[in-house]
C-alpha cells in the first residue's frame, strides 16, 4: 500500500469526525524523516482526542500501523506518527500559536531546494 493510499485513509478518518481545516503539506524536500504532514483542528480537547483516536483506529483497520503517538493526555496537540506521514491534531489556539504551515513552508538556511 502506498503513502498516498494511507494519507487518503487518514484524511477520511479526520473528515468522518468533522475535523476542521485539514491541510496536507508535502515536506519531502524539507525533511529526510517524513514526506507528508497532515494538520487538523479540533473544536475542544475532547474533539482533539477523538480525532486522534479515530485516525489511529481507522488506519489500523486499513492495515496502517502508527509508529507512535503523543499528547493524548492533554488533548491540546496530539501527534500521530505513521513514518512517511505525521498527523498533527491541534486545538485552534495551539494551531494558531505554533503555525506549523508557516514553519514548514520555509526552507532551512543550510538546505537548497532544486526547482521542479
Amino acid at each position: 500500500m502506498t503513502t498516498e493510499t494511507m494519507n487518503e485513509a487518514l484524511i477520511t478518518a479526520l473528515e468522518n469526525l468533522k475535523g476542521q481545516n485539514i491541510v496536507t503539506l508535502d515536506v519531502s524536500k524539507l525533511s529526510d524523516i517524513m514526506d507528508t504532514l497532515i494538520i487538523v483542528t479540533g473544536t475542544s480537547t475532547r474533539h482533539v482526542k477523538s480525532l486522534a483516536s479515530n485516525v489511529i483506529e481507522e488506519a489500523k483497520a486499513k492495515g496502517f500501523r502508527p509508529i507512535g503517538s503523543e499528547g493524548e493526555q492533554d488533548g491540546e496537540w496530539v501527534l500521530v506518527d505513521f513514518g512517511d506521514s505525521v498527523v498533527h491534531v491541534m486545538s485552534s489556539s495551539a494551531r494558531e500559536f505554533y503555525d506549523l504551515e508557516k514553519l514548514w513552508s520555509k526552507v532551512p538556511a543550510n538546505r537548497k531546494i532544486d526547482p521542479v
